[in-house]
């Protein structure tokens, strides 16, 4: 949801509106613009999944920091994922400097204080939720913020996040906005543990994240048809029969989990502007369905309309004449 666009405002008044809103919006911080003289322009959306707040911040560069000083003088204590979609973000705390790409991603602690900058034009996707309802000690969010290179969940946290930003605006007034917000802290608790954590904490909560942390990993590979039970099982560690087991646990079935997400990726690609120079074909190709029969049959099993009937319902005209559509 757009909470503020600069260029809706006389350009004097700016630097201030974009202040306040972040400082309502996410809590005490110092700002300071990017060639102010030169005039600025933010765009700032907010989207809320239960527990958590996601921000979308774009437009000129910028340098944003908070100190303990800073929380002392609000009831917020949070912690955040930063992550850098255009231009590369620079992450600093307590000594510890890094680079913030479009493959990276940063751990904040509000009360320990970061600061966190871009230069030119940029996009920065982040979200925060309090620091209590990770369920884990202060000290051990801060041993993990220069370590989470190392961690195996960090890209896809990262892979998690960018898909949550594609479609916030659908995503967020869903029923399982909430359940989305929760999967997102458990695979932070998941991510600060891989790296910061003794065996037997990480061994805890890697058992209890397992489902979250399975789904997330469908999620970012399904466009991969040799996306399979036994691929899944092996990139965790675990045998079939335990995925099995872990699904049916959790209250779905693996194989239709897979199918409904992938058939609600073609059916939103099918009446995208961006799409629309796309075959059909070429969309449920790239949603990991290999057999076009196949796929049209269980698109019109779950819809009751077949995509191409799909496609002419919800795009103009000049979308109907793309050639070899099913």
């Amino acid at each position: 949801m757009l909470v503020l666009d600069t260029e809706d405002l006389p350009a004097t008044d700016r630097i201030e509106a974009y202040h306040a809103m972040a400082v309502g919006e996410s809590g005490s911080c110092s700002v300071e613009q990017e060639h102010p003289e030169a005039g600025i322009r933010k765009k700032l959306e907010v989207w809320n999944f239960g527990p958590l707040t996601l921000f979308a911040t774009r437009g000129t560069g910028m340098r944003i920091w908070r100190t303990p000083r800073h929380a002392r003088f609000d009831s917020m204590n949070t912690v955040s994922i930063i992550t850098q979609s255009q231009g590369t973000g620079a992450f600093t705390w307590n000594g510890h400097q890094q680079h913030v790409g479009p493959d990276a991603l940063a751990l904040a602690h509000k009360t320990a204080g970061y600061e966190y900058a871009w230069s030119g034009a940029g996009l920065s996707v982040a979200f925060m939720v309090d620091a209590e309802r990770l369920g884990l000690p202060a000290h051990l969010v801060r041993t993990a913020i220069p370590l989470l290179e190392h961690s195996n969940i960090a890209p896809l946290l990262l892979q998690h996040i960018r898909s949550l930003h594609r479609r916030a605006d659908q995503l967020s007034v869903e029923a399982g906005a909430e359940a989305l917000g929760s999967a997102t802290l458990e695979l932070t608790r998941a991510l600060i543990v891989s790296v910061a954590a003794d065996e037997r904490t990480r061994r805890s909560v890697a058992e209890d994240t397992l489902l979250t942390r399975v789904l997330a990993y469908i999620r970012a590979h399904l466009d991969d048809p040799g996306l399979t039970p036994h691929s899944i099982a092996a990139a965790h560690n675990v045998s079939v029969r335990t995925l099995y087991r872990l699904c049916e646990q959790g209250g779905l079935s693996l194989e239709k989990w897979i199918i409904r997400r992938r058939l609600e990726g073609t059916r939103r690609d099918l009446t995208t502007p961006e799409h629309a120079h796309r075959t059909i074909e070429a969309i449920a190709r790239s949603w990991g369905f290999t057999n076009p029969a196949h796929f049209s049959r269980r698109f019109h099993q779950t819809y009751g309309v077949t995509p191409r009937q799909w496609r002419r319902l919800h795009s103009n005209a000049a979308a109907f004449s793309l050639p070899d559509e099913l």
